[in-house]
């Protein structure tokens, strides 16, 4: 017998990725159960598997920097509760995060891909079922966009919950509007400036070495820090909630059409995000 779940969650995170860097992604999460039925004609309460997973999902790689510890030019300490991660770019440039054990998920795998993260969640997620459950097959898909996207990462000092660390990101589309028709090109050209970006926060910048950003804050869960490559990063003013970056993408795209109405509807992973108008 199986029992499935089609699109129980979604995990919203960064990566290091083998040559692209510090990427942000968004995946849907697909679950099938394999297993004899207890003795209430049940493999498992849909109730039960949702709540694991989910809580398993938001503890283990949701917000979190997840980093494959098997990768090239890596380097990975912890001390008391801390870790910090140090890892080459292909070029030369380095990226280093410093931050509480639990926002960074350490994964010992050498290229983080959908198949490979979710091999390593199975071996992790089996051993918290009930002896019913025989097998599992857990399966990461990114959503389908018809249209530009980008990847990116970012932290929010003020947020009292996960997204206060300095590395998680997402994977999200973006629409623009002009005079209510939407502009592909507009939107291609943002999503190619943006790839794989890291948007940072003015106030988070502390002086660093030429060539890089550093950007460190003290929030409710520790201090968090991280440099990489300035021409990996695009500061804004403003703390990076999608609601300023929805507004921040408005105003430079009304600096470029000055006499003409824009809208912009900036998404923060798979089916949420904000509009604003300029």
């Amino acid at each position: 017998m199986k029992l499935f779940v089609n699109n129980l969650t979604n995990v919203d995170f960064s990566y290091l990725h083998p040559t692209r860097g510090l990427m942000g992604e968004s995946w849907l999460v697909q679950l099938e159960l394999d297993g004899s039925l207890n003795d209430q004609g049940m493999v498992c309460d849909f109730g039960v598997v949702k709540k694991l997973v989910r809580e398993w999902m938001d503890t283990t790689i949701d917000h979190a920097l997840v980093v494959p510890t098997e990768m090239e030019r890596l380097c990975v300490s912890a001390d008391a509760g801390e870790t910090e991660v140090k890892w080459h770019y292909p070029d030369g440039g380095e990226l280093v995060c410093r931050s509480p054990s639990r926002a960074i998920a350490l994964v010992e795998i050498d290229e983080v891909t959908p198949e490979s993260l979710a091999a390593w969640c199975i071996e992790k997620l089996m051993a918290l079922f009930p002896q019913e459950v025989r097998g599992m097959r857990l399966s990461f898909v990114p959503e389908s966009i018809d249209g530009a996207f980008y990847h990116y990462s970012h932290g929010l000092q003020q947020h009292n919950g996960n997204c206060q660390r300095i590395a998680h990101g997402h994977r999200s589309r973006v629409e623009i509007f002009v005079n209510d028709v939407r502009d592909d090109k507009l939107e291609a050209d943002l999503a190619t400036r943006w790839k794989d970006i890291y948007i940072g926060t003015k106030a988070h910048r502390q002086e660093g070495p030429e060539g890089v950003n550093v950007y460190a804050y003290d929030a409710p869960q520790g201090e968090f820090y991280l440099s990489l490559p300035s021409d990996r990063c695009y500061d804004i003013d403003t703390e990076t909630t999608v609601e300023q970056i929805a507004q921040h993408l408005a105003e430079r795209t009304k600096q470029i059409r000055p006499l003409d109405e824009v809208r912009v509807r900036a998404y923060e992973g798979i089916g949420k995000g904000a509009i604003s108008e300029a």
